[in-house]
């Protein structure tokens, strides 16, 4: 027996006529000239910046000699660094470990540089002593407890690192001496040059460049530009309101620029998952970041593609009152950089988009602040001394893309606010959009 077939209701009749208008929209931007340049374009933008980033990975980072241990002062064949560990005068050449019985054959120099690596990871009690002395010249046999323990917390040989809750940042390392002094700068930079990568692509290059330039040029003429070609009486003609019209060209919309959008990102994740520094062939630890910055575009393009077609739909010349907020918005991703917690950004789209790749750098990431002090401090960057340390190669660019989420809350309930308050958005610039839309006399 055949089943009668299934009665239409309300929900099943607008879905149909939702699909046919986004089937028709999304018809009208494959056939469209402009459509295609506009994705190259922004394809094109990502791929230059992409290619800065492979250049700056196959770039060599010299080895800097941080603390002199490479040094042969007296001259006699023996590094500073060995003959510390030896006891032996470095200022008199006729005392070196050669002289021993039997005697120690002298270290190549290129074993005294970056030999000190960083060990910094704060203890699961909170407590902020870190470092560790891994080539043995703080904890000589022949140095005293004072200069063991210099910055004077008991702790033999270790950094203390102290945060201030007030300034929301951390102060100055107080170092015992000859701790972690020599860091590898290759080591450091590739992965800070790496995250640093991560965070501007998907903060500028995503959630601003695509999330604003795809809407500005694909979204304002949604409505305009039928309205002018006189094609939306054959829209108005059935039996759909207004405001669905709207949502089924919108869901047109996000047809074409939500996988655009996903292919990009998974095509720059590949990339910088293979070149980027990693223990194996791909670096998986970064696809929660992507998958954030993927999904804050989307949720961007959304919002920013509601308000310029609400823009168009309001006057002809719609694309001319969107530059504005789109200069307001370039205003607002900047502020956010300096002041996250700024109420201002309150009032901006990209400020709670930026906030979900700040929180997924935090749960990906989650060493990121005390990463950035690491590169910062150099070794004693903070406190040039004789070798005067200075800050490893890409600590500044990292410190400068990353910020905390400025809400007060943990990640990922950071993650969940931004993402409501977003769609709160769109929901609320759709009906201001159909409101002037039903406005709207049809010549």
């Amino acid at each position: 027996m055949i089943a009668p077939p299934k009665k239409d209701n309300v929900f099943r009749a607008l879905d149909r006529k939702l699909g046919a208008v986004a089937e028709f929209t999304m018809r009208q931007y494959r056939t469209k000239l402009s459509t295609w340049v506009v994705l190259g374009v922004g394809f094109i933008a990502i791929a230059i910046i992409v290619l800065f980033y492979v250049d700056s990975m196959q770039k060599e980072i010299e080895a800097i000699d941080n603390d002199g241990d490479s040094a042969d002062w007296d001259g006699d064949g023996y590094p500073n660094g060995q003959e510390r560990i030896y006891g032996t005068d470095p200022d008199n050449p006729e005392s070196h470990p050669g002289t021993f019985t039997p005697p120690i054959a002298p270290d190549p120099p290129e074993k005294w540089i970056n030999e000190d690596d960083f060990d910094w990871d704060l203890l699961a009690t909170g407590d902020t002593t870190v470092g560790y002395d891994d080539d043995g010249d703080c904890r000589l046999a022949d140095t005293t407890q004072s200069q063991k323990d210099r910055n004077r917390n008991n702790v033999n040989c270790d950094i203390i690192l102290d945060y201030s809750e007030l300034r929301g940042e951390w102060l100055e390392p107080r170092s015992d001496g000859f701790v972690d002094e020599d860091p590898d700068e290759e080591k450091y930079s590739k992965e800070a040059i790496h995250r640093a990568f991560l965070l501007a692509i998907g903060k500028m290059g995503f959630v601003f460049l695509l999330g604003i330039f795809l809407p500005l040029f694909l979204a304002t003429g949604l409505i305009r530009e039928e309205m002018e070609n006189s094609t939306m009486h054959f829209m108005l003609a059935k039996p759909i309101a207004r405001r669905d019209i709207l949502l089924g060209r919108m869901v047109g919309y996000l047809g074409i620029v939500w996988p655009y959008i996903i292919a990009m990102g998974v095509i720059v994740g590949l990339i910088s998952g293979f070149a980027g520094p990693s223990d194996g062939f791909f670096r998986f630890a970064d696809l929660g970041m992507w998958m954030a910055i993927i999904f804050a575009t989307m949720l961007a393009t959304l919002v920013y593609g509601m308000l310029f077609c609400a823009l168009g739909t309001l006057w002809k010349r719609g694309i001319v009152l969107a530059l504005p907020f789109a200069a307001w918005e370039l205003g607002m991703a900047i502020l956010s950089f300096n002041a996250p917690a700024a109420s201002i950004l309150r009032f901006s789209v990209i400020g709670w988009s930026l906030n979900i790749i700040d929180a997924a750098a935090l749960i990906v990431w989650p060493n990121l602040g005390l990463f950035i002090e690491m590169g910062l401090w150099g070794g004693g960057g903070y406190n040039s001394d004789f070798w005067g340390g200075t800050q490893l190669e890409g600590a500044d660019a990292l410190n400068a893309f990353a910020s905390d989420t400025g809400l007060g809350i943990s990640p990922l309930a950071t993650i969940v606010v931004s993402t409501l308050v977003l769609l709160f958005q769109a929901s609320v610039l759709w009906i201001v959009g159909s409101a002037i839309f039903k406005g709207k006399e049809i010549e």
